[in-house]
């Protein structure tokens, strides 16, 4: 059997078995090691040795976390929380309607900016939506909804627009490797070739909005528990908190460093007084515990991908998948972006996929007879297809670090699920039928 779809098997029956995420990715890269005959020593060095290509992200994290939690006890966030509670109590005679979608397109929004305009990934999760969080419960939210929300904004602009993510995703890593793969890219405009992939994300989003319609109630008290919903704040310390957030974003920018971002912007709120000293130790240890559940699923994830390159089972899979195209371009697309399904899904990361794929499916589309525009549709499609409904993706792993900070949002099967239905199912559909006419 081969060693890809044992682990990624494995992994999710695990996942949606409720068992955790990094127990699942821990025992899914040992069963693909093992079934890929690397033995078990050599299985959990590749696993080792893959460990610390997620600390970074990690750490990164654990130090947002901390910042997330600085920016709390400023106020700033809740403040914008409870202007938009006293709306809410203001129309609540029509249940708030004009609110909720004021809080959903913010955060949609918010969402596309941090992948081009302000690229800061999901660093702006942690801060943005537990604050927000009260707001969403007292409207009764579908929390599902905004996970699809957010994981949309996440992915489908560095899939279509080649501007900050989108330009590393789109022409330093998709158009460089398809180049290298010896198909003449010149000419080709990235965005016709992955537009109507595009719209299969729309479509999901809007078929989200069908599904998780009906109002959600979730427990209040649990949210005041673990997170203030009365926090004094004043004008000075809402200043101090929007030049630590710049300063933080600006530095971040500078230096490409998520964490030197986040510590300039913690050191702003110590230096201030905000954040006593005596309290500094305390506070920073409550914000990575915040965020310590994405940090450890990300150093596994990073693990676990390293054991399945060291199978040299992904080529396996495609020469085995070739095997049933008989010369048929429409059984060889859909075979390939369902084999960058997979792969995906396992490895959590579209940017990592692209040049593990690229050097397998590029030979075999140019056989095929597919044309350059429609080699870089397949390409990109079946590296950004799960992205979104991967265990282990920061896309969703994103949402619900937010959504989750009171215990009322599950991981797999309030963003994982919903996220893989709405988004993997239509994007497999439209990327097929942009393969078939480009």
């Amino acid at each position: 059997m081969n060693a890809v779809i044992a682990a990624v098997g494995i992994m999710l029956i695990l996942s949606l078995s409720r068992v955790h995420v990094v127990i699942a990715l821990i025992v899914g890269a040992l069963v693909g090691g093992l079934t890929g005959g690397l033995g078990i020593d050599a299985t959990l060095k590749a696993f080792n040795n893959g460990l610390g290509g997620g600390a970074t992200v990690a750490l990164s994290y654990a130090l947002l976390g901390a910042f997330a939690v600085a920016i709390a006890k400023s106020g700033l966030a809740h403040a914008l929380a409870d202007r938009a509670l006293a709306m809410v109590d203001r129309q609540h005679a029509n249940g708030g309607g004009n609110v909720k979608w004021l809080l959903i397109g913010l955060l949609w929004v918010v969402a596309i900016a941090s992948q081009n305009i302000l690229p800061i990934h999901i660093a702006f999760i942690p801060l943005l939506v537990p604050p927000l969080l009260y707001v969403l419960t007292k409207l009764q939210l579908d929390r599902r909804l905004i996970a699809c929300v957010i994981t949309f904004g996440l992915i489908t602009p560095y899939m279509f627009l080649p501007v900050g993510f989108g330009n590393i995703f789109l022409n330093e890593i998709l158009l460089a490797n398809v180049a290298r793969s010896g198909v003449d890219i010149s000419g080709i405009n990235v965005t016709h070739a992955m537009g109507i992939p595009a719209l299969g994300m729309v479509f999901g989003l809007a078929a989200a909005f069908i599904s998780y319609r009906k109002k959600r109630v979730y427990d209040l008290e649990k949210i005041e528990k673990v997170e203030q919903v009365a926090v004094q704040y004043n004008p000075m310390s809402l200043m101090i908190a929007g030049l630590a957030i710049a300063a933080a974003f600006i530095v971040q920018l500078l230096l490409d460093s998520m964490i030197i971002g986040a510590l300039v912007g913690f050191l702003i709120f110590s230096v201030s007084g905000i954040v006593k000293w005596r309290d500094t130790d305390d506070l920073f240890t409550e914000g990575m515990k915040m965020m310590a559940m994405i940090g450890f699923i990300m150093i596994a994830a990073s693990g676990f991908a390293e054991v399945m390159k060291a199978t040299g089972h992904v080529q396996t899979l495609v020469e085995s998948s070739a095997s049933w195209i008989n010369h048929s371009k429409g059984i060889g697309a859909l075979l390939m972006l369902l084999v960058g399904l997979l792969v995906t899904m396992g490895i959590g990361s579209s940017f990592s996929t692209v040049p593990i794929l690229a050097a397998i499916f590029v030979p075999l589309c140019v056989q095929l007879g597919f044309s350059p525009i429609a080699i870089v549709c397949i390409v990109g499609t079946a590296g950004a297809l799960g992205d979104a409904g991967s265990p282990a993706s920061d896309s969703t792993l994103g949402p619900t670090s937010g959504l989750n900070i009171d215990g009322q949002h599950h991981h797999i099967w309030d963003t994982v699920v919903p996220t893989f239905l709405h988004y993997n199912l239509p994007l497999l559909a439209f990327g097929w039928v942009a393969a078939m006419v480009l």
